[in-house]
């Protein structure tokens, strides 16, 4: 370990409480971008690459712990303790539309087409909205045995993925039924589920335990224990060869995802790291802590192979230029000091 070179990251200060979730957008003729969920009310969005600041949603009244960004990152959804999950133009910041629920909204995920925002929360209801008919009444799915933690889809919209706050395990939905299909057996409640870029795996945390499922067969892959309870897992998304983690003891760790053996250690962090998550290149992860900071870490090649394709990457394929990004953010409100609000 004392061999490894230490690791700076590029440090994005402007949120004013923890940061409890982080979704960065798939690769866009933009660039990518990540956005950020915090408990000061106001999810921000970045630039993916450079971390640099785009702007402000405001408009919660309270704690926002979800937060993500459509396929052509042009919408974000946030979901709130404010018993609402709010769909917002990505380009000027304006609420497109406000969904009230009875309690406190935990997350919320965009559908792979778009069109249809998922939520769940303490109500322990999984709700689908159609957002072409954001003013109907939205789908209920059978009731949640627990109050919602996590949600995301897969199989092309197909399945619902959904974890609880206050008991193990990982459920399994059948959009078009309604029904639990599958129940992934945890010991702890799942804390973060990620399912990989390429549809195959699943990566869950519970307890100090990471581990990697079957997205098809639902049948356990890999299962490793980490050196302290975790909160989050990211796996590499270009190559699976690599996951990150991060949890209770502020580091941020990336392991060999055929072995388990640990490759870096990133320690800035003055807090828990409570999400980490990869780029959609593979290029970098983020972290998102207790001590209100977003930290995007640099991930080094590990073979000659993965240093071509970082090379090519860095040739222009995926660099977001000056004017793809001023294009992103015209009109866009941002306060008059040029700092991120909520501060």
């Amino acid at each position: 370990m004392d061999k490894k070179k230490v690791a700076v990251p590029l440090v994005c200060h402007g949120h004013s409480r923890p940061v409890v979730d982080l979704f960065y957008s798939p690769v866009t003729p933009d660039g990518y971008f990540l956005i950020s969920a915090s408990k000061d009310s106001n999810p921000m969005l970045r630039n993916g690459e450079t971390g640099d600041w785009i702007g402000t949603f405001q408009g919660h009244k309270g704690a926002v712990w979800s937060a993500c960004l459509d396929t052509n990152a042009l919408r974000a959804a946030s979901g709130s303790a404010d018993f609402s999950a709010k769909i917002w133009d990505a380009l000027t910041g304006d609420v497109l539309h406000s969904f009230e629920h009875k309690h406190i909204v935990r997350a919320c995920a965009f559908s792979e087409d778009t069109h249809m925002l998922l939520t769940g929360g303490f109500e322990k209801i999984l709700r689908i909205y159609d957002l072409n008919r954001p003013d109907a009444a939205p789908r209920e799915i059978e009731k949640s045995p627990g109050s919602v933690r996590t949600v995301t889809w897969l199989h092309s919209d197909q399945t619902i993925l959904s974890s609880c706050t206050d008991m193990g395990g990982v459920r399994l939905w059948d959009v078009r039924s309604g029904k639990i299909v599958q129940t992934l057996e945890t010991k702890s409640p799942v804390t973060s589920a990620e399912v990989s870029q390429d549809g195959r795996f699943i990566t869950t945390t519970d307890g100090s335990s990471v581990k990697f499922w079957d997205a098809n067969h639902y049948g356990l892959v890999k299962s490793y224990n980490m050196p302290c309870a975790v909160e989050s897992a990211s796996l590499e998304p270009k190559y699976g060869n690599r996951f990150v983690t991060g949890g209770e003891d502020m580091w941020v760790r990336v392991f060999d995802f055929f072995t388990g053996e640990e490759l870096a250690c990133n320690k800035g962090h003055h807090g828990p790291v409570h999400c980490v998550r990869f780029t959609p290149v593979g290029e970098s992860y983020a972290s998102g802590s207790e001590d209100g900071t977003i930290r995007i870490w640099q991930l080094g090649p590990t073979n000659s192979d993965e240093q071509e394709a970082a090379n090519a990457n860095a040739n222009g394929k995926t660099k977001v230029g000056v004017n793809d990004v001023a294009r992103k953010i015209e009109g866009f409100q941002i306060p008059k000091d040029g700092q991120a609000e909520g501060q």
